[in-house]
């Protein structure tokens, strides 16, 4: 089974700096409280870890 997470931006991007706006829509994030579901590999957890204040997230099984 693939675990999947489950990612919603939790604060707004307006105060955050262009590398971390960029971080958030490159997660397919747009508006605040928006949620998507990627998978749970390195690269995505990276980029997590990146924009970890403005976001919250959720382990799923698929």
């Amino acid at each position: 089974m693939a675990k999947k997470l489950k990612i919603t931006l939790s604060k707004s991007k307006i105060g955050a700096i262009p590398k971390q706006r960029k971080t958030v829509e490159a997660l397919g994030l747009h508006k605040t409280y928006h949620t998507v579901i990627q998978p749970d590999n390195d690269a995505i957890r990276g980029m997590i870890q990146r924009v970890r204040h403005l976001v919250t997230v959720e382990e799923i099984d698929d």
